[in-house]
């Protein structure tokens, strides 16, 4: 069995940016983890000590990389199979923003707008010699996105249907399903069953 000793996330921030601090020119981390784990928050937390060291970063949500309405909904609103596999587009984060940083020097921070199903209309981000781009968001691990350094967030079953907001209970099975199915060793797990009192996995 894992262990896993308390922590804040807080710590496991400075823990991420204290691994970035060796390392040299773009860089990309990925944050997994159900809305539910809020992994945006850290990725927040992340981005901002690394940007008070004086290195650029930024976050980048997957909600921004949302397929349009009529590709994600083809087949209903809470069809979970198509929230494994057809809700975000996977192709475009890794060609826009991890191969765009990689290979050219600058990013598209988002793609779609769901709120409004439109093109976000962003423009791309030339990104510094020393950029770090932190993606955040659920079911990133296991896509083969070829990141620097991974961090999931993770939650029991019955956290992650007590965490989950009652209108987003259908994505529960995906989620689970997701997991069981891509098991990706993160280079950071933190467990966050409970919110404010998480636990980093001792390996």
């Amino acid at each position: 069995m894992p262990s896993y000793s308390a922590t804040t996330l807080d710590d496991v921030a400075d823990a991420v940016v204290d691994r970035l601090r060796a390392t040299t020119g773009r860089r990309v981390v990925i944050v997994d983890g159900a809305d539910a784990a809020r992994p945006i928050d850290l990725a927040a937390r992340i981005t901002d000590r690394l940007r008070t060291e004086g290195r650029a970063a930024d976050v980048v949500d997957l909600h921004g990389w949302v397929r349009p309405a009529s590709l994600r909904l083809e087949y209903g609103r809470t069809d979970e199979l198509s929230y494994r596999t057809a809700w975000f587009d996977h192709d475009g984060l890794a060609r826009e923003v991890i191969g765009a940083l990689r290979d050219h020097g600058r990013w598209l921070p988002a793609i779609w707008d769901p709120a409004t199903d439109r093109s976000a209309r962003l423009r791309v981000v030339p990104a510094a010699a020393d950029q770090v781009l932190v993606l955040a968001g659920p079911m990133l691990l296991g896509r083969g996105l070829g990141a620097d350094l991974t961090v999931a967030l993770t939650l029991s079953s019955s956290a992650l249907r007590r965490l989950t907001p009652a209108d987003e209970q259908w994505t529960v099975d995906a989620l689970t399903a997701w997991t069981a199915d891509h098991d990706e060793t993160p280079d950071v797990e933190v467990k966050v069953d409970h919110p404010d009192r998480p636990a980093l996995r001792v390996f």
